[in-house]
Protein backbone atom coordinates (compact mmCIF):
# COMPACT_ATOMS: atom_id res chain seq x y z
CA UNK A 1 0.00 0.00 0.00
CA UNK A 2 2.83 2.34 0.91
CA UNK A 3 4.24 1.63 -2.61
CA UNK A 4 1.17 2.21 -4.66
CA UNK A 5 1.11 5.30 -2.53
CA UNK A 6 4.90 6.48 -3.05
CA UNK A 7 4.06 5.72 -6.77
CA UNK A 8 0.93 8.01 -7.07
CA UNK A 9 1.78 10.57 -4.71
CA UNK A 10 2.21 13.19 -6.96
CA UNK A 11 -1.34 12.88 -9.10
CA UNK A 12 -2.99 11.93 -5.93
CA UNK A 13 -2.14 15.24 -4.65
CA UNK A 14 -2.91 16.68 -8.25
CA UNK A 15 -6.12 15.37 -7.76
CA UNK A 16 -6.45 16.71 -4.55
CA UNK A 17 -5.64 20.18 -5.55
CA UNK A 18 -8.22 20.38 -8.55
CA UNK A 19 -11.28 19.04 -5.87
CA UNK A 20 -10.52 21.39 -4.11
CA UNK A 21 -10.08 24.03 -6.54
CA UNK A 22 -13.28 22.72 -8.14
CA UNK A 23 -15.61 23.06 -5.15
CA UNK A 24 -14.15 26.60 -4.27
CA UNK A 25 -15.10 27.65 -7.80
CA UNK A 26 -18.64 26.63 -6.84
CA UNK A 27 -21.20 28.69 -4.96
CA UNK A 28 -24.76 28.08 -3.97
CA UNK A 29 -26.82 31.00 -4.11
CA UNK A 30 -30.13 30.58 -2.45
CA UNK A 31 -33.69 32.07 -3.63
CA UNK A 32 -33.35 35.01 -0.66
CA UNK A 33 -30.15 36.12 -1.40
CA UNK A 34 -28.04 38.19 -4.11
CA UNK A 35 -24.76 37.01 -4.88
CA UNK A 36 -21.94 40.33 -5.75
CA UNK A 37 -18.61 38.67 -6.66
CA UNK A 38 -15.93 40.66 -6.03
CA UNK A 39 -12.36 40.91 -7.66
CA UNK A 40 -9.48 42.57 -6.31
CA UNK A 41 -12.02 44.35 -4.16
CA UNK A 42 -14.02 45.54 -7.06
CA UNK A 43 -17.86 44.28 -7.50
CA UNK A 44 -17.62 42.79 -10.98
CA UNK A 45 -21.37 41.30 -11.67
CA UNK A 46 -24.41 39.95 -9.36
CA UNK A 47 -26.07 36.77 -9.59
CA UNK A 48 -30.05 36.53 -8.62
CA UNK A 49 -30.14 40.10 -8.30
CA UNK A 50 -33.71 41.77 -7.35
CA UNK A 51 -36.07 42.13 -9.94
CA UNK A 52 -39.85 43.01 -9.12
CA UNK A 53 -40.87 42.15 -12.45
CA UNK A 54 -38.85 38.35 -12.27
CA UNK A 55 -41.18 35.70 -11.36
CA UNK A 56 -39.94 33.63 -8.52
CA UNK A 57 -37.69 30.74 -9.41
CA UNK A 58 -36.51 32.47 -12.70
CA UNK A 59 -34.17 35.06 -10.83
CA UNK A 60 -30.87 33.31 -11.15
CA UNK A 61 -30.82 31.69 -8.05
CA UNK A 62 -28.60 28.17 -8.20
CA UNK A 63 -25.02 27.21 -8.38
CA UNK A 64 -22.72 29.98 -9.79
CA UNK A 65 -18.79 29.60 -10.32
CA UNK A 66 -16.28 32.36 -9.50
CA UNK A 67 -12.07 32.26 -9.93
CA UNK A 68 -10.96 30.40 -6.75
CA UNK A 69 -8.47 32.91 -4.66
CA UNK A 70 -9.05 35.48 -6.89
CA UNK A 71 -12.69 36.36 -6.58
CA UNK A 72 -14.89 36.25 -3.34
CA UNK A 73 -18.88 36.30 -3.04
CA UNK A 74 -20.79 38.51 -0.95
CA UNK A 75 -24.10 37.38 0.13
CA UNK A 76 -26.88 40.11 0.68
CA UNK A 77 -30.28 39.74 1.59
CA UNK A 78 -33.09 39.62 -0.95
CA UNK A 79 -35.58 39.98 2.01
CA UNK A 80 -37.59 42.89 3.01
CA UNK A 81 -35.33 43.93 6.28
CA UNK A 82 -36.68 45.61 9.67
CA UNK A 83 -35.09 49.05 11.18
CA UNK A 84 -36.41 49.75 14.21
CA UNK A 85 -36.14 53.45 15.53
CA UNK A 86 -35.29 53.31 19.29
CA UNK A 87 -38.03 55.17 21.22
CA UNK A 88 -37.45 59.30 20.34
CA UNK A 89 -38.90 62.80 22.19
CA UNK A 90 -39.95 65.05 19.12
CA UNK A 91 -41.47 68.24 19.97
CA UNK A 92 -45.08 68.75 18.12
CA UNK A 93 -46.22 71.94 16.49
CA UNK A 94 -47.92 72.96 19.46
CA UNK A 95 -45.05 72.18 21.87
CA UNK A 96 -46.09 69.20 22.85
CA UNK A 97 -42.72 66.65 23.95
CA UNK A 98 -44.31 63.31 22.38
CA UNK A 99 -42.52 59.99 22.73
CA UNK A 100 -42.26 58.33 19.66
CA UNK A 101 -41.73 54.58 18.35
CA UNK A 102 -41.54 54.07 14.89
CA UNK A 103 -39.92 51.56 12.19
CA UNK A 104 -38.98 51.33 8.98
CA UNK A 105 -39.32 48.57 6.09
CA UNK A 106 -36.37 48.04 3.26
CA UNK A 107 -34.91 45.96 0.35
CA UNK A 108 -31.46 45.50 -1.12
CA UNK A 109 -32.22 46.64 -4.55
CA UNK A 110 -28.70 48.10 -5.93
CA UNK A 111 -26.14 45.60 -3.88
CA UNK A 112 -23.23 46.48 -5.41
CA UNK A 113 -24.28 50.01 -4.49
CA UNK A 114 -24.42 48.13 -1.17
CA UNK A 115 -21.26 46.78 -1.21
CA UNK A 116 -19.20 49.80 -2.11
CA UNK A 117 -20.95 52.39 0.64
CA UNK A 118 -21.57 50.24 3.45
CA UNK A 119 -20.21 46.77 3.00
CA UNK A 120 -23.46 44.66 4.62
CA UNK A 121 -26.91 45.22 5.60
CA UNK A 122 -26.32 45.88 9.07
CA UNK A 123 -24.28 48.58 8.26
CA UNK A 124 -26.98 50.21 5.91
CA UNK A 125 -29.32 49.91 8.80
CA UNK A 126 -26.80 51.86 11.09
CA UNK A 127 -26.55 54.41 8.69
CA UNK A 128 -30.23 54.66 8.14
CA UNK A 129 -31.30 54.80 12.00
CA UNK A 130 -30.36 58.38 12.86
CA UNK A 131 -31.17 59.50 8.80
CA UNK A 132 -35.02 58.29 10.01
CA UNK A 133 -34.75 60.09 13.22
CA UNK A 134 -33.71 63.20 12.02
CA UNK A 135 -36.62 63.05 9.46
CA UNK A 136 -39.15 61.50 11.81
CA UNK A 137 -38.24 65.05 14.29
CA UNK A 138 -38.12 67.64 11.39
CA UNK A 139 -41.71 66.13 9.77
CA UNK A 140 -43.48 66.31 13.70
CA UNK A 141 -42.14 69.38 14.25
CA UNK A 142 -44.22 70.86 11.63
CA UNK A 143 -47.53 69.38 13.01
CA UNK A 144 -49.52 69.17 16.00
CA UNK A 145 -49.94 66.45 18.20
CA UNK A 146 -53.98 66.33 17.47
CA UNK A 147 -52.79 66.11 13.93
CA UNK A 148 -51.30 62.47 14.71
CA UNK A 149 -54.95 61.28 15.24
CA UNK A 150 -56.27 61.81 12.09
CA UNK A 151 -55.78 60.76 8.47
CA UNK A 152 -53.20 63.72 8.52
CA UNK A 153 -50.88 61.24 10.25
CA UNK A 154 -50.85 59.13 6.87
CA UNK A 155 -49.12 62.18 4.48
CA UNK A 156 -46.75 62.81 7.49
CA UNK A 157 -45.57 59.22 7.19
CA UNK A 158 -45.28 58.97 2.99
CA UNK A 159 -43.12 62.61 3.64
CA UNK A 160 -40.80 60.64 5.95
CA UNK A 161 -40.90 57.34 3.39
CA UNK A 162 -40.21 59.41 0.63
CA UNK A 163 -37.64 61.66 1.97
CA UNK A 164 -35.82 58.32 3.68
CA UNK A 165 -35.91 56.44 0.72
CA UNK A 166 -34.18 59.17 -1.30
CA UNK A 167 -31.30 59.14 1.14
CA UNK A 168 -31.40 55.36 1.17
CA UNK A 169 -30.44 55.00 -2.77
CA UNK A 170 -27.31 55.76 -2.41
CA UNK A 171 -26.84 52.82 -0.47
CA UNK A 172 -28.46 50.75 -2.61
CA UNK A 173 -31.58 50.09 -0.85
CA UNK A 174 -35.11 50.97 -1.35
CA UNK A 175 -37.72 52.17 1.88
CA UNK A 176 -41.00 50.01 1.39
CA UNK A 177 -42.83 51.88 4.00
CA UNK A 178 -42.29 53.77 7.39
CA UNK A 179 -44.77 53.78 10.40
CA UNK A 180 -45.72 54.92 13.66
CA UNK A 181 -45.90 52.14 16.80
CA UNK A 182 -46.56 54.73 19.32
CA UNK A 183 -46.68 58.61 19.71
CA UNK A 184 -47.50 59.16 23.57
CA UNK A 185 -47.21 62.08 25.74
CA UNK A 186 -44.90 62.18 28.55
CA UNK A 187 -46.22 60.84 31.95
CA UNK A 188 -46.90 63.04 34.70
CA UNK A 189 -47.71 66.63 34.63
CA UNK A 190 -47.55 67.68 30.90
CA UNK A 191 -49.74 64.14 29.96
CA UNK A 192 -52.52 65.84 32.88
CA UNK A 193 -51.69 69.54 31.34
CA UNK A 194 -52.52 67.92 27.77
CA UNK A 195 -55.74 65.83 28.92
CA UNK A 196 -57.28 69.14 30.59
CA UNK A 197 -56.45 71.16 27.48
CA UNK A 198 -58.28 68.63 25.36
CA UNK A 199 -60.99 68.08 27.49
CA UNK A 200 -61.90 72.27 27.64
CA UNK A 201 -61.13 71.79 23.88
CA UNK A 202 -63.89 69.38 23.36
CA UNK A 203 -66.39 71.07 25.76
CA UNK A 204 -65.87 73.94 24.08
CA UNK A 205 -66.64 72.75 20.72
CA UNK A 206 -69.47 70.92 21.96
CA UNK A 207 -70.99 74.06 23.05
CA UNK A 208 -70.50 75.55 20.05
CA UNK A 209 -72.27 73.19 17.79
CA UNK A 210 -75.50 72.93 20.95
CA UNK A 211 -75.18 76.69 20.03
CA UNK A 212 -75.84 76.52 16.73
CA UNK A 213 -78.17 73.93 16.68
CA UNK A 214 -80.50 76.23 18.96
CA UNK A 215 -79.89 78.91 16.50
CA UNK A 216 -80.90 76.55 13.49
CA UNK A 217 -84.04 75.81 15.41
CA UNK A 218 -85.33 78.71 15.78
CA UNK A 219 -84.76 79.92 12.14
CA UNK A 220 -86.47 76.82 11.52
CA UNK A 221 -89.13 77.52 13.74
CA UNK A 222 -89.69 81.10 12.31
CA UNK A 223 -89.88 80.10 9.12
CA UNK A 224 -92.88 77.35 9.69
CA UNK A 225 -94.44 79.56 11.38
CA UNK A 226 -94.05 82.41 8.80
CA UNK A 227 -95.26 79.43 6.19
CA UNK A 228 -98.04 78.84 8.32
CA UNK A 229 -98.97 82.05 8.38
CA UNK A 230 -98.97 82.91 5.21
CA UNK A 231 -100.92 79.80 4.03
CA UNK A 232 -104.11 80.95 6.45
CA UNK A 233 -103.61 84.37 4.98
CA UNK A 234 -103.87 82.87 1.62
CA UNK A 235 -106.72 80.47 2.59
CA UNK A 236 -108.55 83.49 4.23
CA UNK A 237 -108.37 85.56 1.00
CA UNK A 238 -109.77 82.54 -1.40
CA UNK A 239 -113.11 82.51 1.31
CA UNK A 240 -113.23 84.99 4.24
CA UNK A 241 -116.92 83.78 4.66
CA UNK A 242 -115.54 79.79 4.81
CA UNK A 243 -112.76 81.04 6.59
CA UNK A 244 -114.82 83.30 9.57
CA UNK A 245 -117.39 80.15 9.71
CA UNK A 246 -114.41 77.72 10.37
CA UNK A 247 -112.83 79.59 13.11
CA UNK A 248 -116.20 80.38 15.13
CA UNK A 249 -116.43 75.82 14.39
CA UNK A 250 -113.38 75.38 16.00
CA UNK A 251 -113.83 78.34 18.93
CA UNK A 252 -117.30 76.67 19.67
CA UNK A 253 -116.04 73.42 19.66
CA UNK A 254 -113.22 74.37 22.18
CA UNK A 255 -115.38 76.54 24.39
CA UNK A 256 -118.67 74.05 24.81
CA UNK A 257 -116.97 70.87 24.86
CA UNK A 258 -115.99 69.99 28.56
CA UNK A 259 -116.47 66.80 28.65
CA UNK A 260 -118.67 66.27 31.48
CA UNK A 261 -121.47 67.95 30.91
CA UNK A 262 -121.66 69.80 34.48
CA UNK A 263 -121.03 73.27 33.05
CA UNK A 264 -123.51 75.79 31.86
CA UNK A 265 -122.72 79.01 29.51
CA UNK A 266 -125.83 81.49 29.20
CA UNK A 267 -125.55 84.13 26.59
CA UNK A 268 -128.15 86.33 24.61
CA UNK A 269 -129.17 84.60 21.30
CA UNK A 270 -128.28 87.77 20.03
CA UNK A 271 -124.71 87.93 20.96
CA UNK A 272 -122.00 88.66 18.66
CA UNK A 273 -120.59 85.12 19.53
CA UNK A 274 -123.14 83.05 18.28
CA UNK A 275 -123.80 84.99 15.08
CA UNK A 276 -122.95 81.98 13.26
CA UNK A 277 -126.01 80.33 14.96
CA UNK A 278 -128.45 82.37 13.49
CA UNK A 279 -127.49 81.73 9.70
CA UNK A 280 -126.71 83.49 6.85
Amino acid sequence: MEAVLRQYKVPLIIALVLLVALFSSIRVVAETQQAVIVRTGEPVRVANQFDPEQPYGQTGAGVIARIPFLEQVWMVDKRVLDLDMERQQVLSNDQQRLQVDAYARFRIIDPVAMVRTAGSEENVALQLSPILSSVLRQELGRRSFASLLTAERGDAMRNIRTTLDRQARQYGAQVIDVRIKRADLPEGTPLDAAFTRMETDRTQEAETIRAQGRKNAQIIRAEAEANAARTYSTAYGKDPDFYDFYRAMESYRRTFQTGSGDSSVILSPDNEYLRQFRGR
